[in-house]
């Protein structure tokens, strides 16, 4: 992607303030950035930043190829969350009418079923259907790496001994899920369980958790899976998850080192400390040894 031209690349944007830090990050580096922002969760401020913006339904592929091609797009990326749970709801697909692209892309998945709806599958085969149009995705963090956070503590608290273990025996927990594609967060206190993420996301599994121990001081484990595509689904946390996290009564969340993106990283530190919430930074080489030691990572 060379040239004296401003570049072109677009961009599905899904909720949160990722994607508006990532469309802003891509026109500071002069791209024209053209962006389709998923209904009932792109944040419609993405219009001002962007070269251009069209609101689109989450099962109108035939259309968002059209978009992209149109307006010369041979590069995308995607940013931000997609609200699986609402794919369940009655009648919510009323307000996404599949077009016959993606009707016949996902039959398999939603007719026949003899394809599975894990979250690596079915975005997966959106990527796909757009390289087979011309269109290569890229993973965002590409054009913002300082999003993802380096390794050791980001808090003034550290977590102590008992919370070290929690973390060892969480992260194999999250990780083993995130294998199986079903989730990237459980929440454990004295190694056990309190709740794993699914299709609801993490932030309800922190209230979950909250609610079935309201004695509070739980330990959350946040992970990329074993076989993180970079382009999608790429763990986040930003000041909403810290809050969450707060209120619930969780003392310590444990982040992957070099896989998670952090938004708003002097916020979520500045809410932290003053909640004396610990969070870390870390990585499977050098866990288990901090673990059994017991030892401050740096």
């Amino acid at each position: 992607m060379s040239g004296a031209a401003p570049q072109k690349i677009g961009l599905l944007a899904g909720w949160g303030s990722y994607p508006i830090v990532v469309a802003q990050t891509l026109r500071d580096q002069g791209f024209q950035v053209f962006c389709l922002g998923i209904k009932d969760h792109a944040d419609p401020i993405l219009q001002s930043i962007c070269h251009g913006w069209r609101p689109i339904g989450l099962a109108k592929l035939g259309a968002a190829i059209r978009y992209f091609r149109r307006h010369g797009v041979v590069y995308a990326t995607m940013a931000g969350k997609i609200h699986k749970v609402l794919i369940f709801r009655k009648y919510h697909w009323l307000k996404h009418l599949p077009d016959w692209r993606f009707f016949w892309t996902f039959y398999p998945h939603w007719i026949t079923k003899t394809q599975d709806r894990k979250d690596d599958t079915l975005l997966g085969t959106i990527v796909q259907v757009f390289a087979d149009e011309g269109i290569q995705f890229a993973p965002a963090t590409n054009f913002a790496p300082e999003l993802l956070v380096e390794f050791g503590n980001l808090t003034s608290r550290r977590p102590t001994t008992g919370q070290w273990k929690d973390i060892a025996f969480g992260w194999r927990l999250a990780k083993e899920l995130g294998r199986l594609d079903v989730g990237q967060s459980v929440a454990v206190k004295g190694q056990a369980v309190l709740a794993v993420e699914a299709v609801e996301g993490t932030d309800e599994c922190i209230r979950r958790a909250g609610w079935l121990c309201p004695a509070g001081g739980f330990t959350v484990v946040k992970v990329a899976k074993p076989q993180q595509d970079m382009r999608f689904d790429v763990p986040t946390i930003g000041p909403r998850t810290i809050q969450t996290l707060i209120d619930a009564g969780a003392s310590t969340i444990a982040i992957e080192a070099g896989k998670t993106i952090v938004l708003d990283r002097e916020e979520v530190v500045r809410l932290a400390d003053r909640h004396k919430l610990a969070i870390v930074a870390v990585d499977e080489e050098r866990l288990l040894q901090a673990a059994g030691a017991g030892l401050d990572q740096r």
